[in-house]
């Protein structure tokens, strides 16, 4: 099985798009992987097997050589999820989880040249967590190096033409997963990431001086705010539009905002969701409930506005509201959007999924409905 790149489709107008391969030092092809941590990766892929749909093709332990850890390589369409189990306490990977619970350590990126995109990043400031290597076996081999980001979350530069194995040199392929039941998902659209108070320009500008990303959209404590809490955040996005990288911080509020609850539980900066595309979300939403998903959920009263906010749809208002699916419109077309849980016991990560049908914003005219709903699950939890 030979390990298929991951990457998003170029958005029609990315704001970024102006950006030539020539100007941009740090040219990505997408996301190539994202790995969790976990206290037990054979459940933890189960649970992605069997909740999100994803087929596991590839594994990674003692009977492959890997003998500190086990790995599960699980994939839907273009979504590459690799959960990661250390095999003894002492490893630094127990560490991590012992700090953290099961959490995003890395964010791979797919790049032409792994070389270049260390020594250019580390050029312009950032640290290094691992100097280029190479892995090979009988398929090829793929050329890897990793510099740190927020908190203790590191990104991959993958470099993999000449790889044409199963996900990885120590990896064996899966043929067929009769467990998985895919629901539809097609891409990484983009990664949250919460930081600590007043920390978020830090990382907006380690993301602009360090790997030449630039300013997609901005929204602060107004934009983001209830009654209650607030957050501010921005979004930055690289040469090409592949990535983008939505950073918040919290604001001051009333009472506890959700990016302090996350701060506080996780604790420190960490990946707070993933946004997962869909073409059909009703259909993607419908499965994932039946598969037992979890989803936040907004008033009667939400639907009643919404055709005057938004405008005309394809999909039916009562079947949003069914579902609990979120609208909003801006000047290229509008974007469908729900929220899941956590999906972890402390209330840390969880998933968005999110259908595009022209929009590029992020649902703006969503937050106060959304962030009202998490603040009700911060009530149940006693932390709001």
């Amino acid at each position: 099985m030979s390990a298929s790149p991951v990457s998003a489709p170029i958005p029609s107008h990315s704001r970024a798009s102006s950006l030539t391969t020539e100007r941009d030092f740090l040219p990505l092809r997408g996301t190539d992987y994202v790995e969790f941590y976990v206290g037990n990766a054979r459940q933890a892929a189960y649970y992605y097997r069997l909740a999100f749909g994803m087929s596991l093709v590839a594994y990674a332990g003692p009977e492959t050589g890997q003998r500190d850890r086990a790995s599960y390589v699980l994939q839907q369409g273009k979504v590459r999820f690799v959960m990661t189990t250390p095999l003894r306490s002492s490893d630094p990977i127990a560490d991590h989880i012992h700090r953290h619970g099961d959490a995003v350590r890395v964010i791979a990126l797919w790049v032409d040249d792994a070389r270049r995109a260390w020594q250019e990043t580390t050029r312009r400031g950032a640290v290094s967590v691992a100097e280029p290597y190479v892995k090979s076996d009988e398929n090829g081999q793929v050329v890897l190096a990793s510099i740190r980001t927020y908190g203790e979350t590191i990104h991959t530069f993958v470099e993999r033409d000449n790889y044409h194995g199963a996900f990885m040199p120590g990896f064996q392929p899966v043929e067929e997963d009769r467990l998985a039941r895919p629901v539809g998902l097609l891409h990484i659209d983009h990664m949250v990431g919460n930081v600590g108070w007043h920390e978020m320009d830090e990382w907006v500008d380690f993301y602009a001086r360090v790997m030449g990303f630039s300013l997609y959209q901005h929204f602060d404590d107004k934009d983001i705010s209830t009654e209650y809490s607030a957050l501010m955040s921005k979004v930055m996005a690289n040469g090409n539009g592949y990535v983008k990288f939505p950073i918040n911080e919290p604001a001051e509020g009333k009472k506890r905002s959700q990016v302090e609850e996350y701060l506080d539980y996780y604790p420190g900066p960490g990946v707070q969701h993933i946004a997962l595309a869909t073409d059909d979300i009703l259909h993607t939403v419908t499965r994932l409930t039946e598969q037992g998903i979890e989803f936040l959920h907004v008033p009667h009263a939400y639907y009643t506005e919404l055709q005057s906010r938004v405008g005309k749809i394809d999909e039916p208002v009562e079947e949003l509201e069914k579902l609990g699916i979120l609208a909003d419109r801006d000047d290229e077309g509008y974007m469908l959007q729900i929220f899941t849980k956590p999906v972890e016991d402390r209330p840390t990560l969880f998933y968005e999924i999110i259908q595009r049908k022209g929009s590029r914003s992020f649902g703006k005219g969503n937050f106060k409905a959304l962030f009202e709903a998490i603040e009700r699950e911060q009530q149940l939890r006693g932390n709001l």
